[in-house]
């Protein structure tokens, strides 16, 4: 079979069994350096990917996504939010414009108070349906019935563990808008509410979530018929959200305002984007030494060959081809790794739960299923590619090298 003479002469020192046992030894290490380093970065880096989608699923899904307010001056609520609705420019990957009306407050049990935001979702709106469905996946007890008039109120998990309240009690809640001024001083808008709900989100926002009918929030902050706080825009992605606020501040008058869920939770996110390049950077660097051990390895080749390149290069064959036979013989190391690790990835990233309950890792609080694991192909074939690339750069300076043998010095004593 015809194969290119620097192919193949770079293929056969590879597959070689004789020569030093260091050189060898050398390439090795740096073929299991690329082993690791990619299957590393692929497996990793897909955990980090579930835990940033778990986080925007079981968070973003149930926080304000993209809120249209009236600015911090204007008192009362939004009177005509359907024209306000039709009037909103409709945003790339919208799914929902909903009305909304929200308060900060304090819900308090018979054993202590704890400050909380208040949701008012209006389930015969259109659009609800969206606002609705995270709450019944992630309902841990009791029933989601948010009828009006009832004053029914659903909690975060981990909100009513604080309070030690369950479906079927009451709490008081206190909200922070609709107060009135008596002879007493300032006396705040607050009701006795009854628990039918709590839902599990297993993250941040079950420490404060309360949801409830909007038309009873809007009774207890006094608020007239039809008036709401605000919409609210839902997503297929939450970050979709971020360039639509910039778009929508600067179309709306100036006494709406734009708020976006980056103020509440844009730390916890960019704490989980600085984390993964962080973790990408430490891997990243498994792979960066295991292309030094390939450059270490054909400097000793081109060492231990000098003689064999003398006699080629006398026979004729020309520098530019030497310096292929050299960079040959690494890339073949590395795409050789870079495959290897790429399966090895891909397998683990598929059972990563498994072989941890396998080795006896308790994986209790990453909930019933285990660590969430999203394969992103970008990302993954980032990871080859960048393998490749120093495998590529590492066989620079040894095949240089290679090409300026000189026959004479070479073969001086032979």
């Amino acid at each position: 079979m015809f194969q290119p003479l620097s192919l193949f002469l770079g293929l056969r020192y590879t597959r070689a069994h004789y020569g030093q046992r260091f050189t060898r030894f050398i390439q090795r290490v740096s073929l299991i350096g690329l082993i690791l380093g990619v299957a590393a970065l692929i497996i990793v880096g897909s955990v980090m990917n579930g835990f940033e989608t778990e986080l925007k699923n079981r968070i973003l899904s149930v926080v304000p996504q993209l809120e249209v307010t009236q600015a911090n001056h204007q008192v009362g609520g939004m009177n005509d939010w359907q024209g306000l609705i039709q009037r909103l420019p409709e945003q790339p990957g919208q799914l929902a414009v909903v009305p909304e009306v929200t308060s900060e407050g304090v819900v308090q049990s018979e054993q202590q108070l704890q400050a909380v935001s208040v949701q008012g979702i209006f389930p015969a709106s259109s659009g609800s349906e969206i606002q609705l469905q995270p709450l019944r996946q992630h309902l841990s007890s009791g029933e989601l019935d948010l009828s009006p008039g009832n004053y029914h109120v659903v909690l975060g998990y981990s909100l009513a563990q604080q309070l030690n309240v369950w479906p079927g009690q009451r709490i008081r809640l206190i909200a922070a808008g609709g107060g009135i001024y008596t002879p007493l001083g300032l006396l705040p808008a607050q009701r006795l509410v009854t628990v039918t709900g709590v839902v599990r989100m297993q993250s941040e926002a079950d420490q404060h979530l309360v949801v409830m009918n909007g038309a009873d929030l809007a009774r207890i902050l006094r608020m007239a018929p039809q008036q709401v706080t605000g919409v609210r825009y839902y997503f297929t992605d939450p970050f979709q959200a971020l360039p639509a606020a910039k778009q929508l501040q600067a179309e709306l008058q100036d006494e709406l305002q734009v708020q976006s869920w980056q103020q509440n939770y844009g730390h916890l996110f960019d704490a989980v984007s600085m984390e993964k390049r962080m973790i990408n950077l430490m891997l990243g660097l498994i792979i960066a030494v295991a292309a030094f051990n390939i450059v270490s390895s054909l400097m000793m080749v081109v060492q231990d060959k000098r003689s064999d390149i003398a006699i080629l290069n006398t026979m004729g064959l020309a520098p530019h081809k030497i310096r292929r036979m050299i960079m040959f013989q690494g890339m073949t190391t590395g795409i050789v790794g870079s495959s290897i690790g790429l399966a090895l990835g891909l397998v683990v990233s598929r059972f990563v739960n498994e072989i941890l309950r396998a080795v006896g890792v308790d994986l209790s609080f990453a909930g019933p299923s285990g660590l969430p694991v999203v394969v992103d192909v970008w990302q993954v074939s980032a990871t080859v590619l960048a393998a490749l690339l120093l495998t590529f750069l590492a066989t620079l300076f040894p095949a240089w090298q290679a090409s300026h043998v000189l026959p004479a010095h070479a073969l001086r004593y032979e």
